[in-house]
Protein backbone atom coordinates (compact mmCIF):
# COMPACT_ATOMS: atom_id res chain seq x y z
CA UNK A 1 0.00 0.00 0.00
CA UNK A 2 1.58 3.32 -1.06
CA UNK A 3 2.04 6.23 1.32
CA UNK A 4 -0.97 8.51 1.67
CA UNK A 5 -1.67 11.87 3.31
CA UNK A 6 -5.08 12.50 4.89
CA UNK A 7 -6.20 16.00 5.89
CA UNK A 8 -7.98 15.91 9.26
CA UNK A 9 -8.76 19.64 9.39
CA UNK A 10 -6.81 22.79 10.38
CA UNK A 11 -3.14 21.67 10.44
CA UNK A 12 -3.73 18.04 11.44
CA UNK A 13 -2.72 15.23 9.09
CA UNK A 14 -2.50 11.46 9.10
CA UNK A 15 0.25 9.81 7.07
CA UNK A 16 -0.21 6.14 6.26
CA UNK A 17 2.81 4.22 5.07
CA UNK A 18 2.79 0.60 3.97
CA UNK A 19 2.58 -0.65 7.54
CA UNK A 20 2.20 2.32 9.89
CA UNK A 21 -0.07 5.23 10.82
CA UNK A 22 1.46 8.57 11.76
CA UNK A 23 -0.36 11.66 13.08
CA UNK A 24 0.94 15.20 12.83
CA UNK A 25 -0.42 17.84 15.24
CA UNK A 26 -3.72 16.16 16.13
CA UNK A 27 -6.26 18.87 16.99
CA UNK A 28 -9.70 17.29 16.71
CA UNK A 29 -11.50 18.17 19.95
CA UNK A 30 -12.78 21.72 19.60
CA UNK A 31 -11.78 21.90 15.95
CA UNK A 32 -14.81 23.02 13.90
CA UNK A 33 -13.27 21.62 10.72
CA UNK A 34 -12.28 18.20 12.09
CA UNK A 35 -13.42 15.20 10.05
CA UNK A 36 -13.12 12.70 12.89
CA UNK A 37 -12.77 12.53 16.67
CA UNK A 38 -9.86 11.82 18.99
CA UNK A 39 -11.63 8.65 20.12
CA UNK A 40 -11.81 7.27 16.58
CA UNK A 41 -8.42 8.09 15.10
CA UNK A 42 -5.68 5.45 15.08
CA UNK A 43 -1.95 6.11 15.37
CA UNK A 44 1.31 4.39 16.16
CA UNK A 45 3.34 7.61 16.06
CA UNK A 46 2.45 11.24 16.80
CA UNK A 47 4.64 14.07 15.49
CA UNK A 48 4.33 17.51 17.09
CA UNK A 49 5.55 20.76 15.50
CA UNK A 50 4.99 23.07 18.49
CA UNK A 51 3.12 23.49 21.74
CA UNK A 52 0.05 25.57 20.87
CA UNK A 53 -3.36 24.18 21.82
CA UNK A 54 -4.51 23.89 18.20
CA UNK A 55 -1.63 21.46 17.57
CA UNK A 56 -1.33 19.41 20.77
CA UNK A 57 -4.97 19.32 21.94
CA UNK A 58 -5.45 15.57 21.46
CA UNK A 59 -1.88 14.29 21.61
CA UNK A 60 -2.14 13.05 25.20
CA UNK A 61 -5.53 11.36 24.91
CA UNK A 62 -4.61 9.60 21.65
CA UNK A 63 -1.22 8.52 23.02
CA UNK A 64 -2.82 7.08 26.16
CA UNK A 65 -5.48 5.20 24.20
CA UNK A 66 -3.27 3.86 21.39
CA UNK A 67 0.17 3.70 23.00
CA UNK A 68 1.55 5.81 20.14
CA UNK A 69 5.11 7.11 20.37
CA UNK A 70 5.21 10.92 20.72
CA UNK A 71 8.03 12.52 18.69
CA UNK A 72 8.72 16.21 19.35
CA UNK A 73 11.35 18.65 20.53
CA UNK A 74 13.00 18.05 23.91
CA UNK A 75 10.86 20.56 25.84
CA UNK A 76 7.53 19.23 24.55
CA UNK A 77 8.59 15.65 25.21
CA UNK A 78 9.63 16.60 28.76
CA UNK A 79 6.19 18.23 29.27
CA UNK A 80 4.36 15.06 28.21
CA UNK A 81 6.67 12.97 30.39
CA UNK A 82 5.76 15.18 33.35
CA UNK A 83 2.13 14.23 32.66
CA UNK A 84 2.94 10.52 32.85
CA UNK A 85 3.51 9.76 29.16
CA UNK A 86 6.70 7.71 28.86
CA UNK A 87 6.53 6.45 25.26
CA UNK A 88 8.32 9.45 23.77
CA UNK A 89 11.29 10.34 21.60
CA UNK A 90 12.95 13.75 21.93
CA UNK A 91 14.64 15.44 18.98
CA UNK A 92 15.69 18.94 18.06
CA UNK A 93 16.26 21.23 15.09
CA UNK A 94 18.68 19.86 12.50
CA UNK A 95 18.57 16.33 13.91
CA UNK A 96 17.13 13.31 12.20
CA UNK A 97 16.30 9.79 13.35
CA UNK A 98 15.02 6.63 11.68
CA UNK A 99 11.78 5.04 12.87
CA UNK A 100 9.83 2.03 11.60
CA UNK A 101 7.76 4.23 9.28
CA UNK A 102 10.65 6.29 7.87
CA UNK A 103 13.15 8.96 8.84
CA UNK A 104 12.19 12.20 10.59
CA UNK A 105 14.21 15.40 10.37
CA UNK A 106 13.31 18.58 12.26
CA UNK A 107 13.77 21.97 10.62
CA UNK A 108 13.46 25.54 11.83
CA UNK A 109 10.11 27.33 11.89
CA UNK A 110 9.39 30.92 12.90
CA UNK A 111 6.50 30.97 15.36
CA UNK A 112 5.81 30.46 19.08
CA UNK A 113 5.49 27.25 21.09
CA UNK A 114 4.03 27.95 24.53
CA UNK A 115 2.13 24.93 25.86
CA UNK A 116 -1.54 25.06 26.97
CA UNK A 117 -0.67 25.50 30.66
CA UNK A 118 1.87 28.23 29.95
CA UNK A 119 4.93 25.96 30.08
CA UNK A 120 7.88 26.52 27.78
CA UNK A 121 7.43 24.52 24.58
CA UNK A 122 10.92 25.20 23.26
CA UNK A 123 11.41 26.18 19.64
CA UNK A 124 8.75 25.45 17.02
CA UNK A 125 9.79 23.14 14.21
CA UNK A 126 8.93 21.95 10.76
CA UNK A 127 9.08 18.23 10.05
CA UNK A 128 10.42 16.30 7.07
CA UNK A 129 9.11 12.74 6.92
CA UNK A 130 11.25 10.66 4.58
CA UNK A 131 9.30 7.76 3.07
CA UNK A 132 9.81 5.25 0.27
CA UNK A 133 7.55 7.37 -1.96
CA UNK A 134 9.43 10.61 -1.26
CA UNK A 135 9.86 13.29 1.37
CA UNK A 136 6.86 14.99 2.99
CA UNK A 137 7.51 18.39 4.58
CA UNK A 138 5.04 19.74 7.14
CA UNK A 139 6.15 23.32 7.76
CA UNK A 140 4.20 23.68 11.00
CA UNK A 141 3.05 27.20 11.83
CA UNK A 142 5.63 29.51 10.33
CA UNK A 143 6.30 32.70 8.51
CA UNK A 144 8.31 32.77 5.32
CA UNK A 145 12.09 32.39 5.67
CA UNK A 146 14.75 32.21 3.00
CA UNK A 147 16.38 29.07 4.43
CA UNK A 148 13.44 27.16 3.00
CA UNK A 149 15.79 26.89 0.03
CA UNK A 150 17.98 24.58 2.14
CA UNK A 151 14.94 22.50 3.07
CA UNK A 152 14.17 22.27 -0.63
CA UNK A 153 17.63 20.81 -1.17
CA UNK A 154 16.41 17.74 0.74
CA UNK A 155 14.17 16.95 -2.23
CA UNK A 156 10.55 17.57 -1.24
CA UNK A 157 7.81 15.59 -2.93
CA UNK A 158 4.92 17.01 -0.89
CA UNK A 159 5.02 20.31 1.02
CA UNK A 160 2.28 21.08 3.55
CA UNK A 161 2.25 24.85 4.08
CA UNK A 162 0.09 27.19 6.18
CA UNK A 163 -1.76 29.83 4.15
CA UNK A 164 -4.18 31.32 6.69
CA UNK A 165 -2.23 34.54 7.36
CA UNK A 166 -2.44 36.51 10.65
CA UNK A 167 -0.75 33.75 12.72
CA UNK A 168 1.31 32.21 9.90
CA UNK A 169 2.36 33.04 6.37
CA UNK A 170 -0.48 33.94 4.06
CA UNK A 171 -1.16 33.00 0.43
CA UNK A 172 1.32 35.45 -1.11
CA UNK A 173 4.22 34.42 1.12
CA UNK A 174 3.34 30.77 0.59
CA UNK A 175 4.02 31.26 -3.12
CA UNK A 176 7.55 32.44 -2.35
CA UNK A 177 7.92 29.47 0.02
CA UNK A 178 6.91 27.09 -2.77
CA UNK A 179 9.47 28.70 -5.07
CA UNK A 180 12.15 28.17 -2.40
CA UNK A 181 11.12 24.57 -1.63
CA UNK A 182 10.41 23.47 -5.22
CA UNK A 183 8.17 20.54 -4.21
CA UNK A 184 6.31 18.34 -6.65
CA UNK A 185 3.01 18.90 -4.83
CA UNK A 186 1.83 21.42 -2.23
CA UNK A 187 -1.08 21.05 0.20
CA UNK A 188 -2.45 24.10 2.06
CA UNK A 189 -3.09 24.00 5.81
CA UNK A 190 -4.03 26.22 8.76
CA UNK A 191 -6.82 28.09 6.96
CA UNK A 192 -10.64 28.45 7.09
CA UNK A 193 -10.91 26.95 10.57
CA UNK A 194 -12.17 30.31 11.89
CA UNK A 195 -13.13 33.58 10.14
CA UNK A 196 -9.79 35.20 11.08
CA UNK A 197 -7.88 32.80 8.82
CA UNK A 198 -10.37 32.39 5.98
CA UNK A 199 -8.78 32.13 2.53
CA UNK A 200 -9.92 31.56 -1.05
CA UNK A 201 -8.22 28.30 -2.02
CA UNK A 202 -9.39 28.60 -5.63
CA UNK A 203 -7.49 31.88 -5.98
CA UNK A 204 -4.50 30.38 -4.14
CA UNK A 205 -4.48 27.38 -6.47
CA UNK A 206 -4.36 29.67 -9.51
CA UNK A 207 -1.44 31.56 -7.96
CA UNK A 208 0.46 28.32 -7.42
CA UNK A 209 -0.18 27.16 -10.96
CA UNK A 210 0.88 30.46 -12.52
CA UNK A 211 3.94 31.25 -10.36
CA UNK A 212 5.44 27.86 -9.48
CA UNK A 213 6.06 24.41 -10.96
CA UNK A 214 4.30 22.64 -8.08
CA UNK A 215 0.95 20.89 -8.34
CA UNK A 216 -1.51 22.40 -5.83
CA UNK A 217 -3.59 19.79 -4.01
CA UNK A 218 -6.46 21.28 -2.02
CA UNK A 219 -7.93 18.72 0.36
CA UNK A 220 -11.22 19.03 2.22
CA UNK A 221 -11.15 17.55 5.74
CA UNK A 222 -11.31 13.80 5.29
CA UNK A 223 -9.76 13.79 1.81
CA UNK A 224 -6.75 11.60 1.10
CA UNK A 225 -3.89 12.17 -1.32
CA UNK A 226 -1.94 9.05 -2.35
CA UNK A 227 1.69 9.23 -3.38
CA UNK A 228 2.28 6.92 -6.30
CA UNK A 229 5.57 5.04 -6.35
CA UNK A 230 8.47 6.80 -8.09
Amino acid sequence: MPTSVKFLGHASFQIRTRRHQVLIDPFLTGNPSACTTADEIEAEFILVTHGHEDHVADVESIARRTGALIIANYEIVAWFQSRGIENTHAMHIGGQHSFDFGTVKLTIAHHGSILPDGSNGGNPVGIIVKTDEGNIYHAGDTGLFSDMQLIGDEGIRVAILPIGDNFTMGPDDSIRAIQYLNPDMVIPAHYNTWPLIEQDTSAWKKQVESATSAQPVVLAPGDVYTLESV
